[in-house]
């Protein structure tokens, strides 16, 4: 075969791979768009379960965890992206197990004896709600830092 022949046939199979590679790959702005769909969903499940039954709260719990291995699946192509995920997956595991601490302590004190024993289980349960809520709260906090920052990072272009 001649050169001439060869390049006819190379140059045009060699753009049709490129365009293909091209392709496959998913764009910034999809990503982001999964990404953020992700986190909303928890972000909703908190705001539309929040309350002081020990049923919703456990049950929160546990849909927590499963948003936070949602995006451990997500398999993002953008190294930014897979950080902000990787954050948000712990954020959420993190506030899942404040959760589920604060549906453990309030089931206790709904079963806590009118006794003295019971109002001391009663004030612990209480401390240990406190404490797990406050903590919850603040992983909340960061977990509006991360969306604000990729908000800025996904108006970005490339």
């Amino acid at each position: 075969m001649s050169i001439r022949i060869l390049f006819k046939i190379i140059t045009p199979l060699s753009l049709s791979l490129t365009l293909l590679v091209g392709a496959c790959e998913e764009t910034k702005k999809a990503q982001c768009q999964r990404l953020i769909q992700t986190v909303e969903e928890g972000t909703s499940l908190v705001q539309s379960k929040k309350g002081y039954q020990v049923v919703t709260s456990l049950q929160l719990a546990q849909d927590l965890d499963k948003v936070a291995e949602k995006l451990e699946r997500l398999n993002l192509e953008d190294p930014k992206l897979r950080e902000y995920t990787n954050s948000f997956a712990q954020v959420f595991n993190n506030m899942s197990r404040e959760v589920d601490k604060a549906g453990k302590a309030l089931g206790a004190s709904k079963v806590a004896e009118a006794s003295k024993s019971g109002r001391g289980k009663i004030r612990k349960a209480r401390k240990d709600i406190k404490l797990a809520l406050n903590t919850a709260s603040k992983y909340a906090k960061q977990s509006d830092r991360l969306e604000i920052e990729i908000g800025n990072y996904c108006k970005q272009e490339k």
